[in-house]
Formats: structure tokens, C-alpha cells, sequence
């Protein structure tokens, strides 16, 4: 049953679809972790803050396209199935899949962590 972490994680994809990063900020609790497969870990908000910044010029250098496959969650807890497509260096797409888990807390997340293939 869809609940407060559902929610707030589908917020999440939605703000991602507008394409930037920077504001998803804004949806951490200031305690929060987010750990990435390539970035590694980011703890607190301001860790957090830059960590999606960053992410603007990283995936903007990567043409990456992210797209939410399949979304779950409870109140206190969620999972999103998503891929993301970048460009090979001969121009064509190369598409990878991944997975994220989130514990929400009050509406604002408290834990982020993606899984990707390689």
C-alpha cells in the first residue's frame, strides 16, 4: 500500500524529471545519508546539497537520462527500479539499470542508496 515514502519518493522522480538536480536537496532531513555506486557517501545537508549540484554538471557531461521503471514503498520505506541512458563514445546509447532504497521519516528522506549494473 502506497504511503508517506511512496510519496515522497515519487516526488523525488518527478522533481529528477525536470531535469535538475539541485532542489532534490530539499527533500533530506538534515541527518540524512546518500550513498551512490560511483560518488560514493554523502552525509548531512550540505554534503547532500553538493553532492546534487554536482550531479547537475556530471550527468549534463554524460547525457544521461534517467527513467523511472517501477516504483514501490510503505510509509517508512521504498524502492524504485529506474534506468538511465548515457552515449558510448562512438555516439551510441548505453543503457543501465539500477536500483534505489529510501527510508523516509516525516516526509523527508533519511536514507538513499542506489545499486547499478555495470
Amino acid at each position: 500500500m502506497a504511503g508517506d515514502a511512496y510519496n515522497t519518493i515519487k516526488r523525488f522522480w518527478e522533481m529528477q524529471d525536470e531535469g535538475d538536480y539541485a532542489p532534490l536537496a530539499a527533500l533530506f532531513a538534515d541527518d540524512a545519508e546518500v550513498v551512490d555506486p560511483v560518488y560514493g557517501t554523502f552525509v548531512g545537508g550540505e554534503a547532500i546539497a553538493g553532492f546534487f549540484t554536482m550531479m547537475n554538471s556530471e550527468m549534463a557531461k554524460a547525457g544521461a537520462t534517467f527513467h523511472l521503471v517501477e516504483l514501490s514503498g510503505d510509509d517508512e520505506t521504498a524502492w524504485a527500479q529506474w534506468a538511465v541512458t548515457t552515449k558510448n563514445d562512438d555516439g551510441s546509447d548505453r543503457v543501465r539499470n539500477g536500483v534505489g532504497v529510501y527510508r523516509v521519516r516525516d516526509g523527508r528522506l533519511t536514507y538513499y542508496k542506489d545499486y547499478m549494473n555495470s
